[in-house]
């Protein structure tokens, strides 16, 4: 059972690798150890070119996390953002609710995790942020919405010369039709 928990805290912690550190705030002195804190952390959607996101969560310092034993808060906020002139996707890529960032939040069996959906019918993108736990996860979340239309006029058009693309707002979408 040891053995067990030891390679599911491992597999956690490989997940989210792709996230840039952005900063962290101290929230509460611990003489022995880090302070707890809230830490920043940046990525960029594997799947949609144009648009990255920002986590915010608690961390649990102290010498609970020096001996890798802390359960971190299920407090966790999200923010996503156009990053580009144009958001870029493939609408094959996009159709089903896909895990973009997953985060170890205790030594074993807790994760904190990003979940994109995509809304065909109104262009747009929410990536929802929760934990879970193998026994009981927590109700506490967070939703952030990027839309095709936030900066440009909702029309849609062909773009020439590329019949497979189409112009929705500020998103170049290639259809289904496309092929790779």
């Amino acid at each position: 059972m040891k053995k067990l928990a030891l390679i599911a805290a491992l597999a956690l912690a490989g997940c989210g690798g792709d996230s840039d550190k952005i900063g962290t705030a101290s929230t509460v002195f611990n003489m022995l150890g880090k302070n707890d804190r809230i830490e920043v952390e940046g990525f960029d959607d594997p799947d949609i070119s144009g648009v990255s996101c920002y986590i915010s969560y608690a961390k649990k310092g102290g010498l609970k996390e020096t001996v890798n034993l802390e359960e971190d808060a299920s407090d966790a906020s999200v923010a996503c953002v156009q990053t580009a002139e144009h958001i870029r996707y493939r609408e094959a890529d996009v159709l089903k609710p896909k895990r973009v960032f997953k985060r170890s939040a205790s030594v074993a069996f807790k994760s904190q995790q990003i979940i994109r959906y995509y809304d065909a019918k109104r262009k747009a993108f929410t990536y929802l942020v929760y934990s879970d736990k193998i026994i009981n996860g927590s109700p506490k979340n967070a939703l952030s919405a990027v839309s095709c239309y936030a900066n440009a006029p909702a029309d849609a058009k062909q773009i020439t010369g590329m019949p497979d693309h189409s112009i929705f707002g500020t998103c170049i979408v290639e259809t289904a039709a496309a092929k790779s």
